[in-house]
């Protein structure tokens, strides 16, 4: 950052940093204790919808590189597109292989990265479930910002949020995940895989 930037109070964007990624695990051990919220085995990238040779590429890529893993049978990670035009890669493991999930989300990430597609990253999401009254949560990783935030939807309420529940998560995950203090960015991902 030069001088005139700091005299105009411009800053630069902080860098994705995906090896935040594996924080998830250990965190998962809290998030249980804290709150009773254990892993559902779902997790997804998001990103703005690509098309073209480019992006099939990429995606054959990830097959290739998540196909490698021969124990997981069936489709290792599934596309789709949600109600806003967001495209998503979704990936599914047995819900108490969170590392191997975490894995799968970074290969993911950095397969397109890699392959030029950063800028249409928007975030990763790993699900979770209270086992006794089966509330949902997401763990949400946003690439641009390199933080995480908690977001929990209501099953009662349609498109409504628990945000006590979202403050409490955040400061129980304090000490293990690097959150995201910008509330105002702690957007909602209605109808993300795995919630």
């Amino acid at each position: 950052m030069g001088l005139l930037d700091i005299l105009l109070g411009r800053s630069r964007p902080v860098a994705p940093d995906l090896d935040q990624l594996f924080a998830l695990p250990s965190a998962a051990v809290t998030l249980q204790a804290a709150a009773g919220f254990i892993p559902t085995g779902t997790g997804a990238v998001c990103f703005a919808t690509v098309e073209g040779a480019a992006f099939a590429e990429a995606h054959r890529d990830v097959r290739a590189l998540l196909d490698a893993d021969t124990g997981r049978g069936g489709p290792p990670v599934e596309v789709g597109r949600d109600e806003y035009g967001y495209s998503w890669l979704v990936s599914r493991r047995a819900p108490d292989d969170l590392p191997a999930l975490v894995g799968d989300l970074h290969a993911v990430n950095s397969a397109l990265e890699d392959s030029g597609f950063g800028p249409q990253l928007l975030c990763s999401v790993a699900g979770f479930k209270d086992g006794e009254s089966e509330r949902r949560l997401g763990l949400v990783y946003l690439y641009k910002r390199g933080t995480f935030y908690p977001f929990a939807p209501r099953a009662d309420a349609g498109q409504q949020r628990d945000n006590a529940l979202e403050l409490r998560i955040k400061a129980a995950l304090a000490d293990d995940l690097r959150i995201e203090q910008d509330l105002s960015r702690w957007f909602p991902v209605w109808g993300a895989p795995g919630l």
